[in-house]
């Protein structure tokens, strides 16, 4: 058996010597033929040219928007659902909002929010989740942003309602059966994979901008981590438990309601979390779409370089995901201490509930009688003095620490950026494609092979292939970063439990905040500038990579470490020998994770000066001339992101077999 085991070991390992002699090999040879010929066949393309595709994507445009109250399809299928989505968006804002035109007061002001809020909290939480409910939405209004809060909201609670209506059933649909589960798993990849961005440009084709279109780009795109959640809630009920509902005599519907469902509840509250933040991530971003509320804030911010307002604005977004995650979180917690101790809290919260219920329903009437308690008082001084405090430190920044970073930006940008960048963009199309090819079939096998080729014949076809590889250097530079700092992060968190809990609070915080609150403390530290959005990615996407290596370093067997601590290893040769080889599956998972964050914000940089394919996208939705290269470009984006995620998930699977 030992002689087995040995024999098996010294194959993996010529098989990795193997890999990565080949990869070698393709790398060097890529050098040698830049350098014979660089600069020819690169299909550059400049900022305001068009290819036929562009074109095409832009008369298709102007036919649907001639012929969309006329085509039945239109009248009756696309015009209805974008018609009761905006009703719904509409009652919504009503409520608690009212839409732009002339803002009369809402049905429920803000003290009767901040009234629902807190007794909401409490029912399904706590006291103090309640506390910091409560807290939270009254400093939305403290900074003058009540307003703009109450849009974000009724655009994040319809989309999460609509998504849950399919995410639900289709979630226990998936957990039931494993065919289903198997056909829906590709469209669930393909929809996460896919950066918020690029929902928005085919939406608006169908559904004209504005919060209607909005609120169904984030209905995708919160839909699939509840769908995934939900069914594997449901396959993690232990089957002896459903098969004994079964001998007593329950039919098939009866063990789903009474057994399957119950015991999955807490696992189910957690995919709704998760398709809040998901939700609220994507109603900030679609306000490139004109959807209201803070994103757009954020967006006339940015555009203007005006930090303190954007980190205002970007202030609310956190506070308001805080308290959203918060709440739901408490909410799965809750259901396993009401099955500890049911009969001891039904005494005392039952009748403080009812008391809570009459209280609230006090203030919504005062604040749909009174005007003062309908519109938030004051004229949101603290929001100003958030702003002013915000630019007096970009100020001192830019006036003192000026020469480390910008020192610390050039030294990645000319160092590794630029270089990679070169390489990319001035070598031959063809010869850059082969690579990739052939790189994706020696780390992922054939099927991520063909699936490399597909992707870069497609993204030939979208005419902007420069773009696309000057976003692709971008991505491996932050991707790089993200790995350096979460191997690090990581392997430190997983050999300590102490670090552990004093990390792992500040990186759930941070897995909460939508994507364009990072771009404004760093507009602040390097200004408008790719720079600016690789360092915000790396921000982004580094929590995840550091609790997947975590977790893997952790999972490595206690005796495995202990023998090679009697065999005198020291720290360093236990890390490098011992745990991050058997954790390689997590490190490529990790890889997999931050690639997919990164090209997201990456993307999301295009309004700070990323340029390339995130600007292009953002052009279009300004300068209608442009769609069609704008739709183009949401297309790259996605390619790349499928073959990254194809060519790493298959390598993460090779690593763990």
């Amino acid at each position: 058996m030992a002689v087995a085991l040995e024999k098996s070991a010294t194959v993996a390992g010529v098989r990795r010597v193997g890999r990565r002699t080949v990869v070698a090999a393709i790398l060097a040879a890529w050098l040698l033929l830049f350098v014979v010929l660089r600069g020819k066949q690169t299909l550059a393309l400049a900022a305001a040219d068009l290819t036929d595709l562009h074109r095409w994507f832009n008369d298709v445009n102007d036919s649907v928007g001639a012929d969309r109250n006329s085509n039945p399809l239109f009248l009756y299928f696309f015009n209805e659902i974008r018609l009761v989505i905006d009703n719904l968006v509409t009652f919504v804002q009503h409520l608690i909002s009212q839409p732009p035109a002339g803002r009369p007061v809402p049905q429920i002001g803000w003290l009767g929010v901040v009234g629902i809020a807190g007794y909401v909290s409490w029912a399904v939480g706590n006291w103090r989740v309640a506390l910091l409910a409560v807290a939270g939405f009254t400093f939305l209004g403290l900074q003058g942003l009540w307003q703009e809060s109450m849009d974000t909201l009724a655009l994040t609670l319809s989309a999460v309602l609509v998504a849950l209506l399919f995410a639900l059933p289709l979630g226990v649909g998936a957990g039931l059966s494993g065919r289903f589960n198997r056909i829906v798993t590709p469209f669930l990849d393909f929809m996460q994979t896919m950066p918020t961005f690029v929902y928005l440009a085919p939406l608006t084709l169908f559904f004209l901008i504005g919060g209607a279109s909005a609120t169904i780009a984030t209905v995708i795109y919160a839909t699939p981590p509840a769908i995934r959640i939900t069914a594997h809630a449901i396959r993690s009920v232990p089957e002896t438990t459903v098969e004994a509902a079964e001998s007593l005599g329950a039919t098939r519907g009866q063990a789903l309601l009474k057994v399957l469902l119950p015991m999955s509840k807490r696992t189910v509250v957690m995919g709704v979390n998760q398709s809040i933040m998901a939700a609220l991530a994507m109603v900030t971003i679609a306000a490139l779409i004109d959807a209201p509320g803070l994103g757009k804030t954020v967006i006339q911010a940015l555009q203007s370089l005006d930090v303190g307002t954007a980190f205002n604005a970007g202030l609310a977004i956190v506070v308001m995901a805080i308290v959203l995650d918060r709440v739901t979180t408490a909410a799965g917690a809750r259901e396993e201490t009401a099955r500890r101790s049911k009969n001891r809290l039904l005494r005392w919260r039952r009748p403080l509930l009812g008391a809570g219920a009459a209280v609230t329903a006090v203030l919504v009437h005062l604040s749909h009688t009174y005007v003062w308690a309908a519109v938030f008082p004051g004229d949101g001084g603290m929001g100003g003095s958030v702003a002013s405090a915000a630019d007096t430190l970009t100020a001192w920044v830019q006036d003192n620490l000026s020469g480390l970073t910008n020192a610390f930006r050039d030294g990645i940008t000319n160092g590794l950026l630029n270089p990679l960048q070169t390489l990319l963009t001035d070598s031959p199309w063809w010869l850059v494609g082969a690579v990739l090819i052939a790189l994706g079939a020696v780390l992922g096998g054939w099927r991520a092979g063909v699936t490399t080729a597909v992707c870069v014949g497609l993204l030939v076809g979208t005419g902007l292939w420069s773009d696309a590889m000057t976003t692709l250097a971008s991505t491996l530079v932050a991707t790089v970063l993200v790995m350096v700092l979460g191997t690090a992060l990581g392997v430190w968190m997983g050999r300590s439990m102490l670090v552990d809990r004093v990390l792992r609070p500040s990186l759930d915080a941070a897995q909460v905040m939508p994507p364009f609150v990072y771009l404004v403390p760093f507009l602040a530290l390097f200004g408008a500038t790719r720079f600016t959005a690789i360092v915000a990615a790396v921000v982004y996407a580094v929590p995840v990579a550091i609790k997947i290596i975590a977790d893997g370093v952790r999972a490595v067997p206690g005796a495995t470490v202990e023998a090679a601590v009697s065999a005198g290893c020291n720290t360093w040769q236990i890390i490098t020998k011992v745990q991050l080889p058997m954790a390689r599956g997590a490190l490529t998972l990790a890889t997999n994770q931050g690639l997919i964050y990164v090209l997201s914000m990456v993307v999301v940089g295009g309004l700070v000066g990323a340029g390339a394919l995130g600007y292009d996208v953002v052009a279009g939705f300004s300068q209608g001339q442009l769609y069609g290269k704008g739709l183009a470009a949401g297309l790259a984006i996605v390619l790349l992101g499928v073959m990254f995620d194809r060519i790493t998930q298959a390598a993460a699977r090779r690593a763990s077999a």
